[in-house]
C-alpha cells in the first residue's frame, strides 16, 4: 500500500475514536446542571489545551515517519511500535473507565469533551500532512 493510505489509516485510528468520545462527552455534558457548566467548561478548556500540545507533537512525529517510508509499505509502518502500544493502552484504558465505579459525570464530560475533539483535530492534521 502507498504512503497516502498510511495517512488515511492514521487519521482513522485517531478520528473514529475521537468522534465516539466527543459524542460521549456531549451526552455527559447534557446531564449536567447548568450551574456547574461554567467551571466544567474551564476544565474542558484546560484539557483541550493539554491534548492539543501533546497531539500536535505526536502527529508531526508520526507524519514525518510516514513521509520517510518507501512508497510501497505495510500499514503497520504507519506508527512506530510505541505508537501501536499507545493506541492499545489508550483504548483499553478508555474501555476500563466505563467499568470503574464512582467516576463522576463531571470528569467524564470535561475529559471526553477535551479529548474527543483533539483526536478529531489530529485526524484532520494527518490528512493535511499527506
Amino acid at each position: 500500500m502507498n504512503r497516502r493510505f498510511l495517512y488515511y489509516i492514521a487519521a482513522a485510528f485517531w478520528g473514529i475514536p475521537g468522534i465516539v468520545i466527543t459524542v460521549k462527552g456531549i451526552k455527559a455534558y447534557l446531564t449536567m446542571p447548568t450551574h456547574k457548566l461554567w467551571w466544567l467548561l474551564l476544565i474542558t478548556a484546560f484539557v483541550l489545551a493539554e491534548f492539543f500540545m501533546m497531539f500536535r507533537k505526536i502527529v508531526d512525529k508520526y507524519s514525518a515517519r510516514i513521509a520517510a517510508q518507501p512508497q510501497i509499505t505495510s500499514f503497520v509502518q504507519a506508527f512506530p511500535t510505541r505508537g501501536w502500544i499507545l493506541i492499545v493502552c489508550m483504548s483499553c484504558l478508555g474501555m476500563a473507565l466505563k467499568f470503574i465505579p464512582g467516576i463522576p459525570a463531571e470528569f467524564t464530560a470535561s475529559f471526553y469533551f477535551g479529548l474527543g475533539p483533539m483526536l478529531i483535530w489530529a485526524a484532520f492534521r494527518f490528512l493535511s500532512n499527506q
